[in-house]
């Protein structure tokens, strides 16, 4: 019972910090990543599907991503779902290949970024808390139906905190190594 709980408690934690790894993958650094684009869809053929699988997104340098769709009918689709996007892109198409430039990250710009960072990290904090709540709940309930002593409920609360306390670690270093990310000129 106890055990269930503690890796019921660490897969949710991990799952919260696979939510943050994506979540500051969308931020927009100085530095072209496809991963930039993984949360737009466009419309094909009546429904929202993600950009990814209507085309090919690659990086041609470190400044411009470069999207080739699949269908050449998908190019003006493709392009107003950039514009519409909440990125900031202005994309330039050639032919059938989308060439998107990333400008250059301003000062203040990079500073509303980093506090987006911390308010990301922070939900995510709170998010594996309220893991770390539930669980001391479930073990809390164990030990009043009296199906668990008291040391054990003890102990168990212990190997909860320890997991809680790595996986915040976890998530002050991607926050860190994206503060670093986005502060690089």
């Amino acid at each position: 019972m106890i055990d269930d709980i503690k890796q019921d408690a660490e897969l949710r934690m991990d799952k919260s910090l696979v939510s943050l790894k994506q979540t500051l993958a969308k931020l927009r650094t100085g530095r072209a990543h496809p991963g930039l684009l993984d949360h737009l869809t466009v419309e094909y053929y009546g429904s929202e599907v993600p950009l990814s699988q209507v085309a090919n997104i690659a990086i041609e340098d470190s400044r411009t991503l470069t999207v080739t769709p699949w269908e050449k009918t998908m190019v003006s689709i493709i392009e107003k779902a950039i514009i519409s996007s909440d990125l900031g892109l202005n994309p330039a198409t050639a032919g059938t290949v989308i060439h998107i430039p990333l400008p250059p990250l301003t000062e203040e710009r990079r500073k509303d970024l980093i506090r987006v960072v911390h308010q990301d990290g922070e939900a995510a904090k709170v998010a594996i808390r309220n893991i770390r709540r539930d669980a001391n709940h479930d073990l809390k309930t164990l030990l009043k139906e009296k199906e668990v002593s008291e040391d054990e409920e003890h102990k168990a609360q212990e190997d909860i905190q320890q997991i809680t306390d790595a996986h915040i670690l976890k998530v002050d270093k991607m926050m860190e190594a994206k503060e670093a990310e986005l502060m690089e000129v």
